[in-house]
């Protein structure tokens, strides 16, 4: 018989707070327009491509002062690409509205991601199937998929199973390619006139899906509260021992807000920025001459220790590496039906590809540790990129501050003694118990999504507002998806896209990170957080992030 840990059950009797307007019922609410939007970017691209679903308004909720009668509406559901914690709340919250607003009202799971509607693999869900995960992290009650909804031949799939399930609507719940997709579907939908709605739902632990109506995409509260716990660990273990120097590579492939925000939590005596790389310019060897000069500087105040953050999609930001995994990217397709290189051992591959690249790139390939010259040269990803959380920059710049330093000893100067440890911070943050932020939040995401449906909105993302004051005082409402698109190369081709949020360089938040940098590279002012708390005063328990509170103050 399956058993339940104490905290799981009593997380389970968790009930998520939810904005006032939502709380007074869905049948309550009114829907009240605001400013018309355009894309972020290439807006007449996109006005073209997305004719039936573009400049729609911006719109939020409050209380009406009758309760309306709703008609019969069956939902399905998709969870799209990686996980967050959150995510079984938004399917939650929505149940709980659907039924609230008619209780004949359907919820369908599609399973495996974007798959489960093209190919009709689906569960219908009951009180009972909802009540066995809420709160809980994972999205393992109908699983995901990196499918994309982007052809002809799928949108057609996709209606068949829905007019099959007379569904007439689909949240997908995801990041910004996913969302990308609900863009896509949405407005292939009402372009062939099948009353199908489609609502995005903003997941993803990387923060890079965010604007100023957006404020936090769900799960990088949790993740990075989680990712700061084992930091702090960490680090009281280095002031402990007095002997490491911790290299700590956090996910976040696109942005480095995981890491800029688990910095700001717990004070490390480095954090790189991969916006701020791309910036300056800097190259590989400036990083590591910029690091060195703190390992030596500290070893002369007898601190042979520290903690070094490093984000998951720094190499990519690197403007010479990034020249090189771009040539890299084309190379290895071409490469992939030669029999002889593809039957070499690993030194012969990496000859002929030093071979293929000019004077620049291939001195920078041959420079490189063997480890990381194969790990640049693995499988790409579906997108045809190089697949960087499998790269190990961490021990990469290991090895060459090691290099560095061997030769400053040489030239005499006091480089003390460099011992590391190198770690990885990625899925550990990716399935945690949802803070209860993020319980809170997802569950009125998904609340919200059920009332765009009811509003008879599509194309849009649900969207919760004024997230650093008490849930009540959050403001609910829904955004137009094309008023965050752009075109961008994908394949070769361009194509709209959702516009990634990257670190602002004369952002507040990374003003806040700057201004203290010399202070941490040199005092160990380190910040233990501790394990995430959801029992007890709710200055603790309902702490919104270091970021927002920054952004908002």
């Amino acid at each position: 018989m399956k058993t339940l840990s104490p905290l799981q059950q009593e997380r389970l009797k968790y009930q998520p707070k939810l904005p006032e307007s939502l709380k007074a019922g869905i049948n309550k609410l009114i829907c009240v327009e605001k400013e018309k939007t355009e894309a972020v970017k290439d807006k007449e691209q996109i006005k073209e491509l997305f004719a039936k679903t573009y400049g729609q308004a911006i719109v939020e909720f409050a209380v009406g002062n009758e309760e309306k009668v709703s008609g019969v509406k069956n939902v399905g559901v998709i969870l799209s690409g990686g996980q967050a914690p959150g995510g079984h709340n938004v399917i939650a919250g929505l149940y709980d509205a659907l039924k609230q607003a008619n209780k004949e009202n359907k919820l369908y799971g599609f399973l495996g991601g974007p798959s489960g509607i093209i190919d009709g693999k689906y569960v219908e869900f009951d009180d009972k199937f909802i009540d066995a995960y809420r709160n809980t992290g994972g999205f393992d009650i109908i699983g995901s998929g990196r499918t994309k909804l982007e052809t002809e031949e799928q949108f057609k799939k996709s209606l068949e199973v829905c007019k099959k399930l007379n569904i007439s609507a689909v949240v997908i719940i995801g990041g910004d390619d996913s969302n990308t997709n609900a863009a896509l579907l949405a407005e292939w939908f009402v372009k062939h006139d099948t009353g199908i709605q489609v609502i995005g739902c903003p997941k993803t632990i990387d923060g890079d899906l965010k604007n100023d109506q957006i404020e936090v995409s769900f799960g990088f509260d949790t993740a990075t509260k989680t990712y700061a716990e084992l930091i702090g660990n960490i680090q009281r273990d280095a002031n402990s021992a007095k002997k490491y120097w911790h290299f700590i590579k956090i996910m976040g492939r696109s942005a480095s807000h995981v890491a800029v925000e688990a910095a700001l939590q717990t004070q490390p005596n480095i954090c790189l920025v991969s916006e701020e790389v791309e910036e300056k310019k800097m190259s590989l060897n400036q990083i590591v001459e910029d690091m060195c000069k703190i390992i030596c500087k500290r070893a002369e105040n007898g601190k042979n220790f520290g903690i070094v953050i490093v984000p998951e999609g720094l190499i990519e930001f690197i403007p010479e590496m990034k020249d090189l995994i771009s040539s890299l990217n084309d190379l290895t397709h071409e490469l992939e039906s030669d029999e002889t290189y593809q039957n070499v051992r690993s030194e012969e591959k990496f000859k002929i590809i030093a071979s293929k690249l000019d004077e620049n790139n291939a001195k920078l390939f041959l420079s490189l540790p063997a480890l990381i010259k194969a790990q640049l040269l693995m499988d790409r990803d579906p997108h045809g990129n190089v697949q960087v959380s499998r790269i190990e920059t961490e021990k990469l710049l290991i090895e060459m501050i090691r290099t560095r330093l061997n030769e400053l000893k040489d030239e005499g100067v006091y480089v003390g003694k460099f011992s590391d440890q190198a770690h990885f911070f990625g899925y550990e943050g990716r399935c945690a118990f949802p803070s209860n932020f993020d319980a809170d939040y997802c569950y009125s995401l998904g609340f919200n999504a059920f009332a765009l449906i009811n509003f008879g909105l599509t194309g849009y993302l649900s969207s919760v507002k004024n997230l650093i004051k008490p849930a009540k005082e959050w403001v609910a409402g829904g955004v137009p998806l094309t008023m965050m698109m752009n075109m961008e190369k994908r394949h070769g081709e361009m194509k709209p896209v959702i516009q990634k949020a990257l670190i602002k360089l004369d952002g507040k938040v990374f003003k806040e990170l700057e201004a203290m940098r010399e202070e941490w590279a040199m005092n160990d002012r380190y910040l233990f957080p501790g394990a995430i708390q959801y029992f007890g005063p709710s200055e603790v328990c309902d702490l919104t992030t270091v970021t927002l509170q920054i952004e908002h103050a």
